[in-house]
Parts: structure tokens; C-alpha cells; sequence
């Protein structure tokens, strides 16, 4: 490199001054090394509120950092304590019966539904950053955890070594969550696209929804593969086993959730009526089958429920060979997709009330949510869709609608669960499905469709992995996937010719715009991508080949022959 000299014409005699421009002085390598790491993994410096400042004070800063509730507690007034208590009881209507029909999907004890409602959000309304989210169990990962500690244990052979595991395996995926947010490597999640998450999550809810058939048409045995060949083979070689009852009686409470749905979703301010029905349906059920002996004629009910409040489980972890292996993996896998719907709820209900969430604190809140929940017989927790979107419609300002659902649920532990007994299990399956079919969002698949093929591809890919093979190899395709697509992006960068647009200074791609004007002797292209080792060869070939095709049309019309290149290096 040399100085460079450039040349401006003067606004007085519009003679052309020459600027000589110094070559910058070298950086030192560990200074240049710093600022890569601060760019990197402090881009938004959380170490500035802490300059200038006596160290009380920043004793007082670092405490709330990392427990939110110290900061806005002191403000808490009795307008926010009246909203939250009516959202916390509206969502603690709806955790109750998800989190005993989540248990189930996971091969799982239904009473740790209810432990995992109780521990969970009073760790998050501490530590947690988003006044919205919800704290509770998710299907995905009770399915995920059911058919991934399910290849290395029989959970109806072996129930306490798969329960023990369970709690392995959210203590591994707390680990991993919050390690990500104290190294600050929260970027990591991102690989997970929005078409990667639009394909698995409906990949998911098919899976979960198909798994459902087990209860609604009252079957004892059932496949333990969660692919969908697998599943309907189950099904359809056991017509013979169906209970009508069941049938019936499933068919019967879904209309009933799918019709409040539909009637909340189009008169928003009718949302706890939706809220309301699984409780209500619970209820309901629990009544039918009481009132008419149902248990005695094929309807599976819950059976007894434990009384009181959690029991200890540290001592339950098992970190002994083969089982560690297992349960590490299931946790990280676990965690991550826990991990991605929980901050991508945060974030979305965050951008509806304008005010900002840390993606690495959210991380450390949820993965100490779920250390401190494994030691309580909990198993992997998040922030469900579902919940903090009735919780934000509810009306919650604060976390402490958090406290108020486990509050009740905690209530409900020490007092309602022998009401329980009678509630039968297709209702619950009613419950599951009501709720996934929420997941499918085909309108996404078809945005995705218009707008780019590729990320439909990759939602495709992972919906058709999850459904046909597995959740775990659908995941593993989905991001495939994405990172070849990423790779592709980097290596092979998209080229354009850029015109001018009639009667403005602008220039756009021309095939874009038609109209655009080709400026007679010059080429401009643009380039959408920096320049570096991966893609130098391909962009040189790929301007080669432009200049080529540019001077085979200009003697072609016998214009005038190229005179210059122009690249447009601005990205974005």
C-alpha cells in the first residue's frame, strides 16, 4: 500500500486539489485482538453502566444485573400488583392442565407438570429481564425428552431411572443455557432460523398431534417411534382396540377448545375465554367421568395425583456411564430449542410494549430456572408461546404474574390435587392437540414460498425430517441446511448490474427495474457480500464474465466501447 492522492474540484475556479492521505499507524496486536473480542461478544458494552460510579454503587448495579427484580421491586405499585394478579391466575388456569398433559407427553409422572409450574417462574420473576413471559413446561421438549431418553430406557419397565434421568437432563440443558449467556455466546441460537423454526416447530406439533391418537382412541399399547409411518401403522392395526368412548369423548372437548380459540381470536378481548377452557374442560371431564362411572368402561383417567409440595431431586441425578451419555445429549438438544422459543418469545412481546430485553441474561435466567428446577423434581422449562401471549393479553406489567401462577399452583399441590383422580386422559389429549395445532403456521410456510425459495426449502427439509424420520434428524437437517445456505451466501455472493433510474441520481439493479438506464460505457455492479479469501476467486471469474458479456453487447449495437468498471462494495 502506498498514500493514496485524491482529487476535488475546487467550488471557486473548480480547479482540481490534491489531498495526500497518510497511511494509519499499525494497531498492536493485542489492542486490535481486544477490540475484536469487545465487538464480538460485548456489542452492546454492559460494562458501562458501572463507569464512574463509587463501588456501593456498583455493588448495588452488579446485584440488579443479574436479579431485575431488585430494580423494579422498589417501584412496584398497587395498579401493577391488581393487573399482574389477574394475569398470573388467568395463565395459572391455563398451566395446570397443560403441565399435567405435557407431563404425560413425556413418559412422565403428571404431577411434575405442576412441581415444574411452581419452582420455575419464581426463579425467572427474580431473575428474568421480559415482564411477558410465561414460565412453564413446552410439548416439543416433553417430546424430545420422551423419545430421547426413551431409546436408552423403557419408561414403563424402568419409570424411576427415567425420571432420574429426566432431571439429568435439564440440569445438563440449564448448564448449557447458562453458560451460552455468561460467555456471551447467545449468537450461537441465531443459526436456528426463522424457516428452521417455522419447519420444526410444525414438524413438532404434526409429531405431538399424532402421538395424541394413543388417548383420544383409548389404546393401551402404543409405538414408541415418533415418526409418522410408525404411528399410523399403531394405529390402524389396532382398530380393533378403539373405545368409542374415548373417541367421543376427545372428539367432543377439541370442538370445545377450537371453537373458544376461534371465538378469542376474533373477539381479542374475549382471550380468557380461551385461557379458561382447558381448566374448564378438566373440570368438565373430571365430572362426566365421576358422575357416570366412565373409568369402568375404557376411559383412562389420571388416577391419584401426589399431595404437597416438591421434593428434593439432587440427590436423583444420575452422572454414572451409559446413562450420562444420554442424558448430556438430550439436555444440550433440549436446551437449545428451549432456549430459542423462550428468548424469541421474550423478544417479540418486548417489541409490542417498545422496551428491550438482554438476549444473555434472559439465557442465564432460564438455564439457572432450570439448575435450581432439577433439584426440585422439575423437569426442561421455557417461556411456551402460548402462555405469554395470554399472559400479555391478560394484561400483566411485571414478573410477578409469575409468582402469582406459582402461587396458585402451589395452592392447588397442597390442597386440589386428590380432585384430580377422575380426569380422563383424553382430555388431555384434547388439551395437547388444541394447543399444537396453534404451532402449524402454514401462512409463515407460504410467506417463505413468495419471498425466497430457499428458506422454504429449508422449512420443508425440516418438517419433512422431523414428521418422516425423527425430531432429532429433522433439527439436524434444518441446520444443515442453513449453514450450507449461509456458506453458499459467503462463497458465492450475489452480482448485480446497477442503471440509473430515469430523472434522479438513483441506481438500482436493472433487472429489478426495467426502466433503469445502462450509463453508455460504464459498468457498475454491485456486489452484496465483503471480499476475503472465500469468494476473491469466484467474484474475479464472476466479473470477468460481466465485463465480457458487457463489451459483446456494446459492439453488438456499435456503441461505444467500456471504459470503466465501477463496484458498489456497500452491503445492506
Amino acid at each position: 500500500m502506498g498514500n493514496g492522492d485524491f482529487m476535488y474540484p475546487s467550488s471557486s475556479d473548480r480547479q482540481c486539489v490534491t489531498h495526500r492521505v497518510a497511511i494509519p499507524p499499525p494497531q498492536p496486536f493485542f489492542m486490535s485482538f481486544k477490540n475484536s473480542l469487545k465487538e464480538t461478544f460485548f456489542p452492546d458494552d454492559p460494562l458501562r453502566q458501572f463507569k464512574n460510579k463509587t463501588p456501593s454503587r456498583r455493588f448495588i448495579l452488579g446485584l440488579q444485573y443479574f436479579l431485575p427484580i431488585l430494580e423494579w421491586a422498589p417501584r412496584y405499585s398497587f395498579q401493577f400488583l391488581k393487573s399482574d394478579l389477574v394475569a398470573g391466575i388467568t395463565i395459572a388456569s391455563l398451566a395446570i392442565p397443560q403441565g399435567i398433559s405435557y407431563a404425560k407427553l413425556a413418559n412422565l409422572p403428571p404431577i411434575l407438570g405442576l412441581y415444574s409450574s411452581f419452582i420455575p417462574p419464581l426463579v425467572y420473576a427474580m431473575m428474568g429481564s421480559s415482564r411477558d413471559l410465561a414460565v412453564g413446561t413446552v410439548a416439543v421438549a416433553s417430546l424430545l425428552t420422551a423419545s430421547m431418553l426413551g431409546q436408552e430406557v423403557n419408561a414403563a419397565q424402568n419409570p424411576t431411572l427415567f425420571l432420574h434421568l429426566a432431571f439429568t437432563a435439564t440440569f445438563f440443558a440449564g448448564i448449557l443455557q447458562a453458560s451460552l449467556g455468561l460467555l456471551r455466546l447467545g449468537f450461537i441460537v441465531d443459526f436456528l432460523s426463522h424457516a428452521t423454526i417455522v419447519g420444526f416447530m410444525a414438524g413438532a406439533a404434526t409429531v405431538v398431534i399424532l402421538q395424541q391418537l394413543k388417548g383420544i382412541l383409548g389404546l393401551d399399547h402404543f409405538t414408541h417411534s415418533t415418526d409418522i409411518i410408525s404411528v399410523l401403522h399403531s394405529v390402524f392395526s389396532q382398530i380393533h382396540q378403539w373405545r368409542w368412548e374415548s373417541g367421543v369423548l376427545g372428539v367432543g372437548f377439541l370442538f370445545f377448545l377450537l371453537v373458544t380459540r376461534y371465538f378469542s381470536k376474533r373477539r381479542p378481548k374475549f382471550f380468557w375465554i380461551s385461557a379458561m377452557a382447558p381448566l374448564t374442560s378438566v373440570i368438565l371431564g373430571s365430572l362426566l367421568v365421576y358422575l357416570t362411572h366412565a373409568e369402568k368402561h375404557g376411559v383412562q383417567v389420571i388416577g391419584n395425583l401426589k399431595k404437597g409440595l416438591n421434593p428434593l431431586s439432587f440427590g436423583d441425578l444420575v452422572f454414572t456411564k451409559p446413562y450420562i451419555t444420554t442424558s448430556l445429549k438430550t439436555g444440550i438438544i433440549t436446551g437449545i430449542i428451549a432456549l430459542a422459543e423462550g428468548i424469541a418469545v421474550g423478544r417479540s412481546f418486548a417489541m409490542f410494549k417498545h422496551y428491550h430485553i438482554d438476549g444473555n441474561k434472559e439465557m442465564v435466567a432460564i438455564g439457572t430456572m432450570n439448575i435450581v428446577g432439577s433439584c426440585f423434581s422439575c423437569y426442561l422449562t421455557t417461556g411456551p408461546f402460548s402462555r405469554s401471549a395470554v399472559n400479555f393479553n391478560a394484561g400483566c406489567k411485571t414478573a410477578m404474574s409469575n409468582v402469582i401462577m406459582a402461587i396458585a399452583v402451589m395452592l392447588t399441590l397442597l390442597f386440589l390435587t386428590p380432585l384430580f383422580y377422575y380426569t380422563p386422559l383424553v382430555v388431555l389429549s384434547a388439551i395437547i392437540i388444541s394447543a399444537m395445532l396453534g404451532l402449524i403456521d402454514y401462512e409463515a410456510a407460504i410467506h417463505l414460498w413468495n419471498v425466497d425459495k430457499f428458506d422454504f426449502l429449508v422449512c420443508i427439509g425440516a418438517y419433512a425430517g422431523v414428521v418422516f424420520a425423527s425430531v432429532e434428524v429433522g433439527l439436524v437437517i434444518a441446520v444443515a441446511i442453513s449453514v450450507v445456505r449461509l456458506l453458499l451466501f459467503v462463497a458465492r455472493p450475489r452480482t448485480s448490474v446497477l442503471g440509473n433510474l430515469p430523472d434522479s441520481t438513483i441506481y438500482r439493479n436493472v433487472e429489478q427495474y426495467p426502466n433503469a438506464n445502462h450509463v453508455h460505457g460504464v459498468l457498475i455492479l454491485e456486489i452484496d457480500a465483503p471480499i476475503y479469501f472465500a469468494n476473491s476467486s469466484y467474484l474475479r471469474e464472476r466479473i470477468s464474465r460481466w465485463i465480457d458479456e458487457e463489451e459483446d453487447k456494446l459492439k453488438a449495437t456499435g456503441k461505444t466501447s467500456l471504459q470503466y468498471v465501477i463496484l458498489d462494495m456497500t452491503v445492506g
